[in-house]
């Protein structure tokens, strides 16, 4: 805690000053010291190692103090006028005369304008100019020999005269001379704390700095050199300290900054077996330059916080914002898949993850990376069928500046390099071509990516998730997909249940989905236990993504509170017609039995054709395919689609 030391040179200035403290309430934050000239100084410079902001002191000892250079600003209580007027008349009063004669011992900074003042009160005054404490016995002994009728000054001044058997008077100071001194005290020491918060804050600042910074003076001494620049330089601080930076720094001209005023940013330097990056600044004060600051950094380290920094911003980017928690569902089916993932997860191998559209795919490898080790890494998505096959490679791998036509200045990374210690996901890969295929192979293969446009290869650390909704087989077989790629991505493979065949799952997610939605749209409505059986008797062809988007629309659009079978099937009549109605019961019955004659393929879609009335949704369930695969196969067989009514 900051505070204020009072010296007071003689008994009744202290408990002067002690009385007034005490009136305006600063006891807590003065020391009170009885002491005067020599003995003074030993305690002023005693209080630099404390915590004391400022010294009130008053006459020839405030004096001997400012003049010993203690590192303590020091208030002096002044003698003032009125103090010097109120000696003279006692004097006048003391001695029975008039026109007494009177001699005072001063230091320079206790008689300003004395002379006019006893020209006026009638008084003949002598002064004796003190310097040193050393000059009191001799000054005394000169005033010995006058005619002078009394003798003032400070305490030890009365003291030795006194022996000498002349008459004294003690220079005393008033209580407004005393109080206006503590309370500039108080404001110097209030002064005193800000300065010391901002040089803690500044000392703060340049010890954790991550750069090296060295500060001269206008003489190019060292007045700085903080715990960085000491492991950049290799020097010790304590032995830099006050030295000359010339015969330190050699390799830095500092004439143009401490004479011109000019900064140098960005110079290079080899020390050692380190690249060094500094900059050198004037520091100027009122237009004048009082020295110079030096900034280092290590090159070396600052290529690595920008790789670094890149990274976590890539990183960000690309984020895993699903868990294992948040794919729902009670079914047996569903547990069972989940309870495979997560093993899965833990195992760092290529993962291929089976569907149809959906169904979660995308979520399950969301899930898969936040169980993993690479849970820290990045998470890349790209869907293969989203993104046109001329630009899929240069996304994939990236390019060089001039690879084609139109590559951006400087290049651009791929979508590999970006999953680096992460996890990169392939959606829809049966569609990417034949080309970029074989170069996924590769990676596969090698762990290493090569740009277009580069002649070499840069390694890579990631895991593979890569999801399909179509038969990969039934693809290799008509020559579409790289059969030696499948099987190195179906190191882990799983295959997603439809929603159509997860128990009660369809009832439960419409109920979840309800509840989510009345709270996002401030809707009250509820679902009957015929609705949810209506909903549940439906194939959902578009699995959970189809349920939850008619869901959010039930929820915006229906006017009745209660959501019975028949308000669902009144805002069903909308959606398009292969949508609108599940696969019947009985058209399933009419299939031919298990052990029967298979009959050829084509003749299988012809009849299932026949009995879904040419619907390609409901017949594409109905053959157990995917509607794409379905159009295909109609294209292959030249199969022409007649509705029927």
């Amino acid at each position: 805690m900051s505070k204020i030391a009072f010296i007071a040179p003689d008994k009744q200035l202290f408990l002067q000053g002690k009385k007034i403290i005490q009136e305006l309430g600063l006891h807590h934050k003065f020391d009170l010291y009885l002491a005067r000239l020599n003995r003074g100084i030993r305690i002023a410079k005693k209080l630099q190692n404390e915590d004391i902001d400022v010294i009130v002191c008053r006459g020839g000892t405030a004096q001997l103090i400012i003049e010993s250079r203690v590192n303590i600003p020091v208030v002096e209580i002044p003698i003032t006028g009125q103090d010097l007027a109120q000696v003279f008349h006692e004097s006048k009063k003391l001695t029975g005369l008039s026109h007494p004669k009177v001699a005072i011992l001063a230091f320079n900074n206790m008689v300003h304008d004395i002379e006019i003042l006893s020209t006026i009160l009638d008084i003949e005054l002598t002064i004796y100019p003190l310097k040193t404490v050393e000059d009191l016995p001799s000054k005394i002994a000169e005033v010995a020999v006058t005619d002078a009728d009394i003798v003032v000054g400070g305490i030890k001044s009365i003291l030795l005269a006194a022996k000498k058997g002349l008459m004294t008077h003690l220079i005393r100071s008033g209580d407004f001379s005393i109080r206006t001194a503590f309370l500039e005290a108080q404001k110097i020491m209030l002064g005193r704390k800000i300065e010391k918060e901002k040089s803690q804050e500044f000392k703060a600042l340049v010890d954790y700095s991550l750069e090296g910074i060295v500060s001269i003076n206008k003489d190019r001494i060292i007045k700085v050199f903080n715990p960085t620049a000491e492991r950049l330089l290799n020097l010790s601080a304590k032995d830099m300290l006050g030295q000359k930076i010339d015969s330190i720094l050699t390799f830095i001209n500092f004439d143009a900054c401490l004479l011109e005023g000019q900064q140098s940013i960005g110079q290079v330097v080899q020390l050692g077996t380190i690249w060094i990056s500094f900059n050198i600044a004037p520091i100027i004060v009122d237009q004048l330059i009082i020295g110079a600051i030096i900034a280092f950094q290590d090159v070396t380290r600052i290529q690595e916080m920008e790789a670094r920094i890149r990274n976590e911003l890539i990183t960000r980017k690309f984020i895993a914002k699903y868990h294992f928690t948040d794919l729902l569902g009670v079914s047996p089916q569903m547990i069972e898949i989940k309870r495979i993932a997560q093993e899965m997860s833990l195992i760092d191998a290529t993962v291929l993850i089976s569907g149809e559209s959906g169904t979660g795919k995308e979520l399950f490898a969301q899930s898969i990376h936040n169980e993993s080790q690479r849970k820290h890494g990045p998470f890349v998505a790209v869907n293969c069928a989203a993104l046109p096959q001329n630009l899929l490679e240069s996304e994939l791998f990236g390019y060089v500046e001039g690879a084609f036509t139109g590559a951006t200045k400087k290049g651009k990374p791929g979508l590999f390099e970006m999953a680096h210690k992460g996890t990169i996901f392939l959606d829809e890969i049966s569609e990417m071509d034949k080309y970029a295929q074989s170069r996924l192979l590769r990676v596969l293969q090698e762990k290493q990516v090569m740009r277009l446009g580069d002649d070499k290869y840069i390694p890579v650390d990631m895991r593979i998730i890569a999801a399909t909704n179509k038969n990969l087989a039934g693809l290799i077989k008509e020559g579409q997909f790289r059969q030696d790629l499948f099987y190195r991505l179906k190191v882990l493979t799983m295959t997603l249940p439809a929603l159509r065949n997860r128990e009660n799952d369809v009832q439960y997610l419409a109920h979840h989905f309800l509840e989510y939605y009345k709270r996002r749209h401030f809707k009250q409505l509820d679902i009957s236990a015929s609705g949810y059986n209506y909903l549940s008797g439906y194939s959902w062809p578009g699995n959970v993504r189809e349920l939850k988007y008619f869901i959010e629309r039930l929820v915006v659009i229906a006017s009745e509170k209660w959501i019975t079978e028949e308000v669902i099937k009144k805002y069903w009549h909308d959606r398009e017609d292969e949508m609108e109605l599940p696969v019947p019961a009985i058209a399933r019955d009419t299939l031919p039995p298990a052990n029967a004659p298979l009959l050829s393929e084509d003749k299988r879609i012809t009849d299932a054709l026949v009995q879904c009335h040419s619907n390609i949704t409901r017949t594409a369930k109905l053959l157990g395919m995917d509607r794409s695969t379905l159009y295909r196969k109609l294209k292959a067989y030249k199969i022409e689609i007649k509705k029927s009514y």
